[in-house]
């Protein structure tokens, strides 16, 4: 199974890219470098909150779909969860909130479907986030955890994303890092950012590998 992470994979209305404003000033998903050679790194992802839903169909197809519900979220489709004081009468009607858009996008295989993710803005917590009016989509707490990371710009080919995957592989194995989560494919640029220009990025969770002392055996006594 991989994910995938999609900061754009379809082309937005005008409304939406209004709402998103310029891609570059975007919050990005926060982390820290450890290490960084080249354009690989090893980097600590700090705890965040996504919106998830998931879509069945191919995997070229499905990320445009979990795309739209996830937009529509984010742009209203939402309930502000608010204490209401007590009035006579008492009246109550969902109010809609705006979310700012974020980067990157995650679409991670489950099964025969796939979880697409938007990453939250950092001043929601998920107490504080307002829920989906769209009973496909959830909110999820996402705990910290250190990955691998190479970094290109390009064309988003399914052929270049497996070329750097193997970089990649690659690169943990000279590390002496051990690979434990799926692959992560990170676009961070709308569709209409040049090539060029566009910063994608794949990571891989990795740790350290458990290494035992010489000659000790599990259950020796003294």
């Amino acid at each position: 199974m991989t994910r995938f992470v999609l900061a754009g994979v379809v082309v937005l209305s005008i409304g939406i890219l209004t709402m998103a404003g310029d891609a570059m000033s975007v919050e990005k998903l926060a982390y820290r470098t450890i290490e960084q050679e080249g354009r690989f790194e090893l980097r600590m992802i700090e705890p965040h909150v996504v919106a998830e839903t998931f879509v069945e169909g191919d995997f070229e197809d499905v990320g445009s779909e979990g795309f739209r519900r996830l937009v529509d979220y984010i742009g209203g489709a939402n309930r502000t969860q608010a204490r209401i004081s007590m009035t006579a009468p008492v009246v109550q009607e969902p109010a809609s909130e705006e979310i700012a858009m974020t980067a990157p996008v995650a679409q991670e295989k489950v099964g025969d479907r796939y979880r697409i993710t938007f990453v939250m803005p950092s001043e929601y917590t998920l107490e504080s986030l307002p829920q989906p009016t769209d009973p496909r989509i959830r909110l999820r707490a996402e705990p910290e955890r250190r990955v691998a990371a190479i970094r290109y710009s390009g064309l988003w080919s399914r052929a270049r994303y497996e070329d750097h995957e193997r970089s990649l592989y690659e690169w943990i194995q000279q590390r002496g890092l051990e690979p434990i989560g799926e692959p992560v494919w990170a676009r961070y640029d709308p569709p209409f950012m040049p090539w060029f220009l566009r910063r994608n990025e794949i990571l891989i969770e990795v740790r350290e590998p458990i290494t035992t002392t010489p000659g000790a055996s599990a259950g020796a006594s003294t």
